[in-house]
């Protein structure tokens, strides 16, 4: 009884750490969508809300073409940290079999550079659980991540030509 007790009050307090971005219900962000075609691609992004047996999700979709030199597509949300206190980030998420992409970016980061951790998104919903130390600078693979300069999170279909199909229902720090 005691080990359950605690085994409780551990889970309980790691909720208590942790900041939710995006549930669809309480706490709902900002996204934008873009595409290489900022840049002279022809990938093609849709990006909206779904509701489907009573639960809301977005759905992250497209063509992925590496024509022109493209090659991305991408939903993202602002976020303002001044903080280094969380693990990592949290997705509640499902897709179509493919390997998919958390890009972070600060303020005087130029467009091409990023803080990437790579994921799969199966076709079944799944939490994903993404250290902070699992993130790789796009120019430098030594360069440390200060989070709390983080002002972006993107959800990326990238490098490769295929249909992108990623559902989001939550995302929050831990």
């Amino acid at each position: 009884m005691i080990k359950i007790f605690f085994l409780f009050l551990s889970f309980f307090c790691l909720n208590l750490s942790a900041m939710i971005i995006d549930n669809l219900n309480d706490v709902r962000a900002n996204w934008s969508a873009i595409s290489d075609q900022v840049m002279g691609g022809i990938s093609e992004v849709n990006f909206y809300e779904i509701e489907e047996n009573g639960e809301k999700f977005y759905r992250l979709e497209g063509d992925v073409s590496t024509e022109n030199n493209g090659g991305f597509i991408q939903s993202r949300v602002g976020v303002y940290l001044n903080s280094n206190d969380f693990e990592g980030i949290r997705l509640k998420i499902r897709g179509n079999n493919n390997e998919y992409f958390v890009h972070l970016r600060a303020p005087r980061m130029m467009p091409w550079n990023y803080y990437y951790a790579e994921f799969y998104a199966s076709n079944e919903w799944q939490i994903i659980e993404l250290p902070l130390s699992s993130f790789k600078y796009s120019r430098n693979q030594k360069q440390g991540l200060d989070f709390k300069s983080i002002r972006s999170i993107g959800l990326v279909a990238y490098g490769k030509d295929f249909t992108a199909q990623l559902d989001i229902a939550n995302i929050e720090l831990y």
